[in-house]
């Protein structure tokens, strides 16, 4: 008959078998230990790897331990008061955001991805942060809209009550131009479609002569006519169009597209925002955002199950 072995020995046999398993996984088992839960859900070792990769990459500086729990926690409490009022961006909407902003660094989603992987960071890190900041846009602008509105009083008493020293601001009705040159053409190619840009811009008087030139023209096209205010177009272009005559063309330019141009159609004065009270209402509206998002989240962090491991 064989002898049952005494409840130490099968103790201290576990006790062995455990310790040989954490030594094998090592590093694996401790990354991805729980650190934090909240509300139940956790934030492991390796998350906060993770993330602490994606601040030192985006900042330039070694965020603290403490640091990098405290964003965690934070999006934990984001996306859970989000799903709360249906808030909840789709795998598509966040792949998209992650498109968008490659497409901002030059760069397409698989390149963006194999950039942060060869700084040893998954693409669902920063994901997530997405979602995150997504969730909480949304709700903020939508739960307190009508504390967030900067009123007309509120940018004339910025302004000093004067409103002619924020400038004049127009109307502009524009048609975009496009002489198509292939990419791979030789720079001779662009060349020669600038000058015949130029030679162009002596024929056209109107929009209208305009639409018919360009519509009949090979290798071109023209838009459908653009309507902007003086706050919605970057300075620069500003000078351009307040240069050019009604009708006319803009002075041509190099694009990936080829050679680009505008027919200004239309300039006239509009009740409209300036640049410069666009700026201060937009400056106010974040600092608005800024104060309602963080006593916002201050209350739901004091409303939330954090348990340190």
């Amino acid at each position: 008959m064989t002898a049952t072995p005494p409840l130490r020995l099968i103790r201290v046999a576990l006790c062995c078998a455990v310790a040989m398993l954490a030594i094998c996984l090592g590093p694996d088992l401790h990354a991805q230990s729980v650190a934090v839960m909240v509300n139940g859900e956790p934030i492991t070792n390796y998350d906060i790897e993770q993330r602490s990769k994606l601040m030192a990459l985006s900042t330039h500086k070694s965020p603290s331990r403490q640091q990098v729990i405290d964003e965690l926690i934070n999006e934990k409490v984001k996306i859970r008061e989000g799903k709360k009022f249906g808030i909840d961006p789709s795998v598509a909407d966040i792949d998209g955001s992650f498109a968008g902003m490659g497409s901002r660094m030059r760069m397409s989603a698989e390149q963006l991805t194999k950039s942060l992987e060869g700084q040893g960071i998954r693409p669902e890190t920063l994901k997530q942060r997405m979602r995150a900041e997504m969730v909480w846009t949304s709700l903020v602008r939508g739960r307190f809209k009508d504390s967030l509105l900067v009123g007309e009083k509120e940018v004339r008493a910025a302004l000093g009550g004067d409103d002619k020293s924020s400038g004049e601001s127009f109307e502009y009705q524009m048609r975009p131009i496009v002489l198509i040159v292939p990419r791979n053409a030789a720079p001779s190619a662009r060349e020669l479609r600038m000058k015949e840009a130029e030679a162009l811009r002596s024929r056209v008087q109107s929009c209208a002569e305009a639409d018919d030139l360009f519509k009949s023209m090979q290798n071109a096209a023209i838009r459908d006519t653009v309507t902007k205010t003086s706050a919605d177009i970057p300075g620069v272009l500003r000078e351009v169009l307040d240069k050019t005559p009604i009708g006319h063309l803009t002075a041509p330019e190099v694009t990936k597209q080829g050679v680009e141009m505008v027919a200004l159609c239309s300039r006239k004065p509009t009740t409209a925002d300036t640049p410069k009270k666009r700026e201060i209402r937009d400056k106010m509206f974040a600092d608005k955002f800024e104060a309602k998002s963080k006593s916002y989240l201050r209350d739901v962090r004091k409303a939330a199950m954090i348990e340190y491991r």
